[in-house]
């Protein structure tokens, strides 16, 4: 329909609401599809007109459009079966049932089970016996109708789904099907969403005029709320007719379009932006008492100046970051009390920042830090200044800090910072003196959304999420409370704080307690707990002073513990006790309103001191790490292991941790928690040596095991493959599928392939026949595109088709498909920019390629069609690797950023991602390639950067072991054998390292020499290393000099050195980190 077409109809509707022909009205917009009056559609829902409400909908939407129209038909007809049972009319309720409910049978058939069985009861309604309970659950399950039942007692905190809350908009189910169902629709009971969070703050709405606001009510679901079943069309002009219609009844405008989708998105969330738990989910608490708490002073650091705001870092527990009064920014590393990083306010482009910024800075060149803050997974941190300006810098390990951004944020002081994760993009969130909030992408730069509204300046932020909603609290100097969404529709809440005090906001650490804190101008301080579901003080604690000196800060821990500065003393509570705790002054010294901060697993605290200092206190968890780390002697690798806390595989660690949010597809998941680690761990042993206890004969056998050594050529079998073309560094090298040949590609774009001849042996690779390097009769040579292309700064790349027939090569320019018996070129496509970084075939589709992009994208081509079917975006570097796993359906990508990835190959929707951990104080390149590769159980993934080697557990990117080579010697390459129980590792001096996996330990090291002519004055070494399909002692080197060798064990020997002793287990499932790696290198 032309758009005067539908302004015709808005013209219509708009006469006749006027004339009030309201049945011909909602005839209109039901036929249209163009106007879906909410308020309308709520009025026949709350009168129980079913029949009128399922035909309304039915112009707008059908049952099988999607999952979320099924929902809501689904709920509608239930309903009216539920009713008719109520009634009494059994034939009514047969009639719903096998007509209308029918069709849901298909996909949840014993839910329909469960419904049809309810003709059975005399009485069915089904709230009936649990009203008997002392806690009845407002939404109980059909289930336990039918068998004699009592509600069991709901845990504090807990936030089962308010009954008045209209089940409608309820959890989304996955796809393939309903799970088993409570009696609220054939979804699991869900953790509350934007309904029983932010929209319950939304349904009593201040009378405070919002313009961009909704000015109808919640009904069943929010504003712009993307999990809506109806979408909202885009707002037509001012001067469209439509908007004086829609303005006359309700702000839902929604238009006929379908089918509809939505990205679930609730398991890919950094460390800090946690899913909700479950209603019912226990938060553990009896697990932590008092004594739980950090009260134990253990040192103090001089900062200089006034700290302003702290952060412990999210995965290094001991790393902690300071910001003063006069805008130094601090490092610590608490083992050993140094500071590892000093940055001094210092505006780095001056040039580009306003006049009114020069005038300032002219005047007075020195800010104060209002906020420091980590990034959810401690790759960024933030710094928010009382002038204009953020900073954020990338943090790369030990003392390697970086300028990432510098942003002239706002008019006057930034107030506050946090990082936000909306639509799988990572955002710095920050607000000022000029009544603003912005949203920033932390890769760019670049201005997302700013939020407009507040009346006085913005004193803090606090990004949340819940379900697929992601939203923004906001707090003013004048009490004010504000919530967003990503749009620009305007603030979605308007409340007052208490005491109308300049407030800031904190959840839980499981995502689930929302509490708040500030101090207002009398000096009365505040803190609460909210209910989200009623936008109500839930709790007020007592126990803060009345005459507060500046704003009182707050932090929780444990989900259990609440912590404030406050009278010269640290105050703290329980969550779910009014009354104060318990109180400590930390020896003496600190100001009336110390500013406190808790590691994240709440052993140890940060509290300001009066003269310019940091206190560090802790309980006896983190007394013990401190001392351990103390204790110990700094290798590279060991410094590593004791700065990225990591903990054993304890099979009954689970039910320690209370957070249900470190779920599978967490980028960032949190570390096993080191209170855990600790209790399972004997307290006599060292943190340090994290690993099961041996016994007296394990430890003998590892005293006499020592790892093979070889390094002369006599030890072993190589071979150098003959070659007659111009030598050029090798940049790929592979093995083909049926191990007859190997192919190499080199940096001046031309392949290479040998082939073993049929009748030597069984034809397969040797290191005992020398191989001829093969060209078809035509002497063509397979040469990739270098048009407009530095053959230095290229990243060549190729993959070979599972059949060996093809394979597609790059070298900086298009990309090139080759038939490998006539090395003919097929087709080119994909001309750069951008350039393609690496190549990988779909497992089960030839013609479907993943092609990782300097740009850092991914695209998902076809070949046969030549069509780009979906592109990827999570990186910020080129893409340096890519792997399928066939088992669990997922691609692994991996970047130049160090950072893993992992994408549902069905919907190409990303499900987790994790940096690799660094270790601190080890140089790496700024560019430093990280390769990925399946193990054959096409479960667990090995990870290769120059500093280590890294096992996963895919889909979750759980890191279970890192070994670090010795002496920072950095590793060019790695490869599993075929069989996945070695690893083959390259290094930059020419050695080549086979490690056990999962162990990661060193059985055999071979020098250069062992393959190598002496020539002292070619310095050559491995780039790439390739493991042979079948032979799991085979391998291929890729040297710097244009040369491959093929490798194998003598004969007589059969393998690569003998394995290490196992130490109780240690040579299964993989267990430790860190540890291990640097426990090896003393053999290399």
């Amino acid at each position: 329909m032309s758009s005067l077409s539908r302004e015709l109809v808005f013209l219509i509707l708009q006469f006749l609401d006027e004339e009030k022909f309201k049945e011909t009205v909602h005839k209109l917009e039901q036929e249209s599809g163009f106007y879906f009056n909410m308020r309308y559609f709520e009025e026949m829902v709350t009168n129980g007109e079913w029949e009128e409400v399922e035909k309304y909908l039915s112009g707008f939407t059908k049952v099988d459009d999607n999952r979320y129209s099924m929902k809501i038909f689904f709920e509608i007809r239930k309903q009216k079966y539920l009713e008719a049972l109520d009634k009494r009319d059994r034939a009514k309720a047969v009639e719903i049932l096998v007509k209308d409910l029918k069709v849901f049978a298909a996909f949840n058939e014993e839910l329909f089970k469960e419904i049809t069985q309810l003709l059975t009861l005399e009485n069915f309604s089904l709230n009936w016996q649990h009203q008997l309970c002392k806690n009845p659950r407002p939404n109980p399950d059909i289930k336990t109708l039918f068998v004699d039942h009592s509600c069991g007692g709901q845990p504090n905190g807990a936030r089962a789904p308010s009954p008045v809350t209209n089940p409608l908009m309820g959890a989304v189910p996955k796809p393939g099907g309903f799970p088993p169902l409570g009696a609220h629709g054939p979804f699991q009971p869900a953790p509350p969403s934007l309904q029983t969070s932010l929209a319950g703050w939304m349904s009593n709405p201040s009378p405070v005029p919002h313009p961009s606001a909704s000015a109808g009510p919640i009904g069943l679901a929010a504003p712009n709320n993307t999990a809506a079943i109806l979408k909202r069309p885009r707002t037509p002009p001012t001067n469209n007719l439509a908007l004086d219609y829609q303005t006359a009844d309700s702000e839902h405008v929604l238009k006929r379009t379908r089918p509809f989708g939505m990205s679930e998105e609730v398991n890919n969330l950094p460390v800090n932006i946690l899913p909700v738990a479950y209603a019912g989910h226990s938060h553990g608490q009896s697990s932590y008492s008092s004594d739980d708490l950090p009260k134990n002073f253990v040192m103090a650091l001089n900062q200089g100046s006034a700290v302003k705001s702290m952060d412990f870092h999210p995965l290094q527990q001991i790393l902690l970051l300071v910001g003063t009064n006069m805008g130094d920014i601090v490092v610590w590393e608490l083992g050993s009390r140094e500071r590892i990083a000093l940055k001094n306010f210092k505006v780095w482009d001056l040039g580009a920042c306003s006049m009114g910024l020069q005038a300032s800075l002219a005047n007075d060149y020195t800010a104060s830090v209002n906020r420091v803050m980590w990034s959810p997974d401690g790759s960024l941190f933030g710094i928010a200044y009382s002038k204009h300006i953020v900073h954020i810098y990338s943090y790369h390990g030990g003392d390697d800090i970086k300028n990432h951004l510098e942003i002239e944020a706002h008019v006057g002081s930034v107030n506050d910072l946090a990082f936000s994760y909306p639509n799988k993009q990572l955002c710095v969130v920050t607000c000022g003196e000029d009544r603003v909030i912005k949203v920033w992408d932390a890769a760019t730069g670049n201005k997302q959304f700013t939020f407009e509204g507040h009346e006085a300046p913005v004193y803090s932020v606090c990004p949340h999420h819940k379900e697929n909603i992601q939203f923004i609290f906001s707090t003013a100097t004048d009490g004010k409370i504000k919530a967003w969404l990503y749009d620009t529709m305007g603030s979605r809440v308007d409340y007052d704080a208490p005491g109308h005090s300049s407030t800031t906001m904190a959840y839980s650490a499981d995502g689930t307690r929302l509490f708040s804190c500030g101090t207002n101008k009398e000096g009365e301080s505040h803190l609460v707990e909210w209910n989200e579901s009623e936008g109500a003080v839930k709790r007020r604690y007592t126990g803060l002073g009345k005459r507060s000196v500046g704003v009182v800060q707050f932090d929780t821990t444990k989900n259990r513990f609440l912590a404030a500065g406050d009278e010269f003393m640290v105050k703290f509570w329980d969550m779910d006790n009014v009354s104060l705790l318990t109180s400590i002054d930390a020896d003496g010294g600190l100001p009336a309103s110390p500013c406190i901060r808790f590691n994240k697993e709440g052993i140890l605290m940060a509290v300001s001191t009066s003269d310019n200092s940091v206190k560090v206190l802790a309980n006896s968890d983190g007394i013990r790490l401190l001392k351990t780390v103390e204790n110990r002697t700094f290798d590279a690798s060991r410094a590593a292991s004791a700065a990225v806390v990591k903990a054993p595989s304890i099979p009954n660690f689970a039910a320690a941790n209370p957070n249900p949010g470190t779920s599978m597809g967490n980028p960032a998941a949190p570390l096993p928690s080191m209170v855990g680690m600790v209790r399972q761990i004997n307290d006599s042993r060292a943190l340090a040596d994290v690993k099961p206890r041996i016994n007296e004969e394990s430890m003998e056998k590892s005293r006499i095991w020592k790892a093979a050594e070889i390094n002369e050529q006599s030890q072993c079998r190589s071979l150098r493959l003959p070659d007659n073309l111009t030598a050029m560094r090798v940049a790929r090298l592979m093995y083909t599928n049926s191990g007859l040949a190997i192919l190499a590609l080199a940096s001046n774009a031309v392949h290479k392939l040998w082939k073993w001849q049929r009748n030597d042996r069984t034809g397969k690779a040797t290191a005992s026949v020398a191989p001829q390097l093969w060209q078809p009769s035509s002497g063509i040579l397979m040469t990739n595109d270098i048009s407009d292309t530095n053959p230095e700064e290229a990243v060549p790349c190729f993959a070979l088709s599972k059949n060996d027939s093809y394979v597609m090569s790059a070298s900086g320019g298009k990309i090139s498909l080759f038939n490998m018996m006539t090395f003919k070129t097929m087709t080119t496509f994909m001309p750069p920019p951008p350039a393609a970084s690496f190549l990988a075939f779909h497992p089960q589709d030839n013609n479907i390629i993943a092609i990782g992009m300097e740009d850092s994208s991914i695209q998902i081509y076809n070949v046969r069609v030549d069509e780009v079917k979906t592109k990827l975006k999570g990186h910020q570097k080129r893409i340096t690797g890519l792997a399928f796993s066939n088992t669990l359906n997922v691609l692994i990508s991996s970047g130049a950023d160090s950072q893993l990835c992992v994408w549902n190959t069905d919907g190409w929707d990303r499900q987790a991602s994790k940096f690799l951990q660094i270790p601190p104080g080890r140089p790496t390149s700024p560019v430093s390639d990280t390769r990925v590769q399946f193990h054959v159980d096409q479960t667990h993934l090995l990870a290769v950067h120059e500093s280590q080697i890294a096992l996963y557990e895919a889909p979750k990117l759980d890191c279970l072991k890192q070994w670090f080579p010795r002496d920072a010697n950095p590793i060019t390459h790695a490869t599993y054998s075929c069989d996945s129980q070695s690893i083959y590792v390259s290094f930059e001096d020419g050695s080549v390292g086979v490690l056990t996996a999962p162990a990661l330990r060193l059985r055999c090291r071979i020098s250069s020499a062992a393959y190598l002519p002496p020539n002292p004055s070619l310095r050559v070494y491995p780039l790439v290393i390739a493991a042979h399909p079948t032979e799991a002692n085979q391998f291929a080197l890729g040297l710097t000099d244009g040369a491959v060798h093929v490798l194998e064990p003598l004969e007589s020997e059969g393998k690569w050195g003998t394995a290490p002793p196992a130490e109780n287990g240690a040579g299964g499932a993989p267990s430790t980190s860190g540890a291990a790696g640097s426990e090896q290198q003393a053999q290399r």
